[in-house]
């Protein structure tokens, strides 16, 4: 018997970072600074992440490129994984990314890479709770996730592994 089953989920579009509640501009903020801060030479596409924590803490990271370009991190990774080496154990409740280039206005949200929703998902799996996602280019709109299970369905976990 063969079963389809149709997966979708729903977003929500902000006009502008204006729109945002006090909270989820400050963490935008945040990100902003970090992606101004990148290291991104061979690109010319800054990207910075904040990461809200449980305990309050805002824990940031941005694009580290390297001229051996797998040798480099994403925004993402780098933020996810400096929060979980700060303050083990402690819940993300959200991540905020925005991304710049030097070479044309990014006025569309920018996505996470593939390896960084693995990673991001790892985290929300853990936790058994969703990471709520913000996305932002440098202008233009803001999009909302629910949860980063939204963006990577059907995704890999550690119950496969036992």
């Amino acid at each position: 018997m063969i079963n389809q089953k149709k997966i979708s989920f729903e977003v929500t579009i902000y006009d502008s970072f204006i729109e945002l509640k006090n909270d989820d501009q400050k963490l935008l903020s945040v990100a902003v600074k970090a992606r101004q801060r990148a290291y991104a030479p061979y690109s010319s596409f800054n990207v910075g992440a904040s990461v809200l924590l449980e305990n309050g803490e805002i824990i940031e990271g941005n694009n580290q490129e390297n001229a051996s370009y797998p040798s480099g991190l994403c925004a993402e990774r780098v933020a996810v994984f400096y929060a979980g080496a700060k303050y083990p154990g402690v819940k993300i409740k959200a991540i905020a990314i925005t991304a710049a280039s030097l070479n044309h206005e990014v006025n569309e949200p920018a996505a996470p890479c593939g390896n960084c929703r693995q990673a991001i998902s790892e985290y929300e799996f853990r936790q058994k709770e969703p990471i709520r996602i913000l996305l932002m280019g440098e202008t233009g709109s803001v999009i909302e996730c629910n949860s980063l299970a939204d963006l990577l369905p059907l995704g890999f976990n550690s119950s496969f592994l036992n």
